[in-house]
């Protein structure tokens, strides 16, 4: 009778961390809007945080495929201890 194996998670060190919205100024929600200057520096962090985001997405969805493969093998090792105690 073979051995049922139980399943290694991915490790947590792996979990990709998603990137920080970039702080929005206080000007922003006022009536007179934002100086030039802050309006466009906003503008570049959030150019920069949606190629970040871009970036995070594949690596989040690999991420994702070994969550799911390991519940899958979850199961499998489940079936497996049913299947021998029936054994």
């Amino acid at each position: 009778m073979a051995a049922c194996t139980p399943p290694e998670p991915p490790p947590a060190s792996a979990r990709p961390a998603k990137p920080a919205l970039p702080p929005k100024p206080a000007c922003l929600d006022a009536k007179e809007g934002c100086p030039g200057w802050e309006a466009y520096s906003y503008n570049d962090a959030i150019k920069a945080y949606n190629l970040q985001a871009q970036a995070f997405r594949p690596i989040a969805e690999a991420y994702l495929q070994k969550l799911n493969a390991y519940v899958k093998a979850s199961a499998d090792y489940a079936q497996c201890e049913v299947n021998a105690m029936q054994k």
